[in-house]
């Protein structure tokens, strides 16, 4: 059985790391806020890019098509997965589950005779391709915390120009989609062609459901310029908010994923201070016991 001394020094040190996950709650708790308040302030200019870029899409009608960013490629050869993760650990799966998706559409790729080109933000999604021994032909680090618009144009534009130049044939995002703190859903959207993606389709029943109703008839819109210049603007103002918005998404959900992590460290942390605690008082009460023992043993001796 551990002494006396060898069980206070790990209550203490496990007080000590307690501490620290208490503190890490807290701040994650105070971002998660913050984050939470970007992305209801992103979502309706967001939906009002995209909803525009669908009209657009659809006054152009056939002239769409000659854009270069909604003309499918003969052949999707070689599709860019761009891996959305952090920049730092301690949230429990969080990282690793955006990674585990990410091989396994590119197994999937493999298996239909398509080639996987790497991208990926946030030092652990980069460390973790790189480590397993992948190519990684863009990383961007250092801003997974609180991303900018300027970012996610960074971003967007190494996705644009590979796919305009014939690099690339396909662009998905795999990235954790935020829920609620205690939930992230790793969701895997397709960002280019455009034509495939959500922004130039017709809307599903859930969004349907989402779109108010106009009251009355509607005006006419008439675009100066046309709307394929217009089209031509906006595509990659959404493409960035895409990118944007997905970044957003998973900073919001590495916070919440991070505070539920250290508040269950914490909890742990405490269960094994009770457990120690009472380690010690066992040992305490043994060595009592044993010097009782050694006490009357002498004072019969004396007798």
């Amino acid at each position: 059985m551990a002494s006396q001394r060898d069980v206070r020094n790990r209550i203490s040190s496990v007080k000590n790391i307690q501490k620290i996950t208490r503190a890490l709650e807290t701040v994650a708790g105070a971002r998660l806020r913050r984050a939470e308040q970007r992305i209801e302030a992103l979502r309706p200019y967001a939906e009002a890019i995209r909803r525009m870029t669908r009209q657009a899409a659809e006054a152009a009608g056939a002239e769409a098509t000659r854009l270069p960013l909604l003309t499918e490629h003969e052949s999707e050869k070689n599709v860019a997965l761009l891996l959305i993760t952090g920049d730092r650990g301690l949230a429990g799966a969080f990282n690793s589950q955006v990674i585990r998706a990410g091989v396994r559409a590119a197994a999937e790729l493999t298996d239909s005779q398509r080639s996987p080109v790497w991208y990926a933000t946030g030092r652990r999604g980069v460390s973790s391709l790189t480590f397993r021994g992948y190519d990684v032909k863009g990383s961007y680090t250092g801003f997974a915390d609180r991303p900018g618009y300027a970012d996610a144009r960074s971003v967007a534009d190494d996705l644009m120009t590979g796919y305009i130049d014939g690099q690339i044939d396909r662009v998905e995002l795999i990235f954790n989609g935020y829920i609620s703190p205690l939930s992230q859903r790793v969701r895997r959207e397709t960002l280019l062609p455009l034509s495939q993606a959500t922004v130039t389709g017709v809307p599903d029943d859930a969004e349907r459901d989402a779109e108010p109703e106009p009251d009355g008839p509607q005006a006419l819109v008439e675009y100066e310029p046309g709307p394929e210049e217009i089209l031509r603007r906006l595509i990659p103002d959404y493409i960035e908010i895409s990118i944007y918005r997905a970044l957003v998404e998973s900073a919001a959900g590495f916070f919440g994923a991070q505070m539920t992590a250290m508040r269950s460290a914490s909890d742990n942390a405490g269960e094994l201070i009770t457990d120690l605690t009472l380690q010690m008082n066992r040992a305490r009460q043994a060595e009592i016991t044993q010097e009782i023992m050694e006490v009357v043993a002498g004072a019969e001796g004396l007798t």
